[in-house]
C-alpha cells in the first residue's frame, strides 16, 4: 500500500491523524517529514496551500485540509476537505485515490532504480533507461511485493494474493515465475538485482 507524506504544523493533529490512518487503514505507511530519499505515492497538507504549489509538477495524488471555504483558497489539491474532518470520507478517498492513479497513465511505482508502470505493463530499469515488456501476472507479483514493502512475502501467500485459489498452480510453478521474471529483468546484471529471496519467501530488492 501507499506512502503517505504528511505535512502539518499542528503537531497533535498530524500525530492523530497519521495514527488513525494506518490503525483504518493497515498497510498505508504515514511519514511527517521527506528527507529526500524516498517517494511517496500521496502528500496531504495541512492548511498551508503555499507548500501545495511546488508539489504540483509530482504526477501524485495531492490533498489539502483546510478550515476555510469558499473563495479564500484557490484550492490547487486534487481533493480538499474542510475540518472538521470525517475520516470515513478522508479514507475512502485515499482508497479510491490510490486505486485510480495506480491504474491511470500517471501511475507507477518507484524503487531500486527501477519504475514500474501497471497500465503499460512495463518495468524501466533507470540505470541504463532499459524498457522490458512484462506478463500480467509479473505486475502483479511486483505490485504485491512492493506493497508489503520490507516483509518477507510466503510463496503461499503470493499462491493465495496473486494466483488465487487455483489448483493448477503450485508454489512449484512461482518459483519458475520468479526465477524467469528476475531473468527477464536483470539481464545478468547483479547490481539490478529486483527480488531477493530470502527464509523462503521474496521481497523487493529496496
Amino acid at each position: 500500500m501507499p506512502d503517505i507524506l504528511l505535512l502539518s504544523e499542528d503537531n497533535l493533529l498530524a500525530e492523530d491523524l497519521a495514527e488513525q490512518i494506518e490503525l483504518n487503514a493497515p498497510g498505508f505507511k504515514v511519514f511527517r517529514e521527506n528527507d529526500g530519499t524516498g517517494h511517496f505515492d500521496i502528500i496531504i497538507v495541512d492548511e498551508d496551500e503555499k507548500k501545495l504549489k511546488p508539489l504540483q509538477t509530482l504526477k501524485i495524488p495531492l490533498f489539502l485540509l483546510s478550515s476555510k471555504e469558499g473563495d479564500e483558497q484557490t484550492f490547487t489539491a486534487n481533493h480538499t476537505f474542510f475540518k472538521p474532518l470525517h475520516l470515513s470520507e478522508l479514507l475512502d478517498d485515499l482508497h479510491a485515490c490510490v486505486n485510480r492513479f495506480e491504474n491511470s497513465c500517471d501511475g507507477f511505482l518507484h524503487f531500486n532504480q527501477y519504475e514500474l508502470h501497471p497500465i503499460g505493463k512495463e518495468i524501466v530499469n533507470l540505470r541504463n533507461g532499459r524498457i522490458i515488456k512484462l506478463t500480467e501476472k509479473e505486475v502483479a507479483v511486483i505490485k504485491y511485493l512492493y506493497k508489503n514493502k520490507t516483509k518477507i512475502v510466503s510463496k503461499n501467500e503470493l499462491l493465495q494474493e496473486v494466483w488465487g485459489y487455483n489448483p493448477d498452480v503450485s508454489t512449484h510453478t512461482i518459483e519458475t515465475h520468479i526465477y524467469r521474471l528476475r531473468q527477464k529483468v536483470e539481464q545478468g546484471d547483479d547490481s539490478a538485482q529486483l527480488i531477493i529471496t530470502e527464509d523462503g519467501g521474496y521481497k523487493l530488492k529496496r
